[in-house]
């Protein structure tokens, strides 16, 4: 209990300075009853709760809200950040870290999570697929894909530059900041999220396509 004591006061030593609002909560019980009462702008989530585990509170979490989350764990396992992130987790940080990177962390996924897609680009179709970027609506063959902030963010950057391959570390610094370049790693783990709920063949996709050594492109017009 002392070090999570501790490691909440950093928190708030670090971030109160640069302007957020800080309340802090060590149960799983206690951050839904902050969610519901505070309606946060971010939520950063330990893995390790004493009474349970961020991974449920993340997933009772986004029955009821989108909030951005980002996660702490000591642990740094791959398999634990892919659960993270499967579950709608917008971010993920090994502890120890960096307070300055979370800081830079909690901005990046802000930023993300409050942009709006160009004045000029309303509606994009492309086979099955049409978006409504005023609504941030997404319908497969008429029926509405519900996509988390992230997926929605990569999917409407691709459409608007259809035709065109974006290489990877631009992909990731226009759609999760300059300081995630280089983490080729959730950008393929959201390229197969995507594709799943979009329905595609892993082996010879229609609307997301890989373009080896490069990165990905959304036809204008697929066959």
């Amino acid at each position: 209990m002392e070090d999570e004591v501790r490691a909440q006061r950093l928190l708030r030593l670090n971030l109160e300075p640069l302007g957020y609002r800080v309340i802090t909560a060590n149960r799983a019980a206690l951050v839904m009853e902050s969610v519901e009462q505070y309606m946060p702008d971010l939520v950063v989530l330990d893995v390790r709760l004493p009474d349970g585990n961020g991974f449920e509170v993340c997933q009772e979490l986004r029955s009821i809200s989108d909030v951005p989350v980002i996660f702490l764990s000591a642990h740094g396992q791959a398999a634990e950040r892919i659960r993270g992130l499967e579950l709608g987790a917008d971010d993920y940080i090994n502890k120890p870290y960096d307070p300055l990177e979370l800081a830079a962390r909690i901005e990046a996924v802000l930023r993300r999570s409050q942009g709006r897609a160009p004045a000029l680009a309303r509606i994009f179709r492309c086979g099955p697929l049409y978006i409504d970027m005023e609504q941030r609506l997404v319908l497969l063959d008429g029926v509405e894909i519900h996509l988390s902030r992230t997926e929605y963010r990569l999917l409407e950057y691709l459409a608007l530059n259809a035709g065109r391959t974006l290489v990877a570390d631009a992909l990731l610094a226009k759609v999760w900041g300059p300081e995630y370049v280089g983490d080729y790693a959730s950008l393929h783990l959201y390229i197969s999220r995507l594709r799943r709920k979009l329905h595609e063949d892993a082996h010879q996709p229609r609307l997301i396509l890989t373009k080896p050594g490069i990165g990905y492109m959304m036809p204008s017009d697929p066959r």
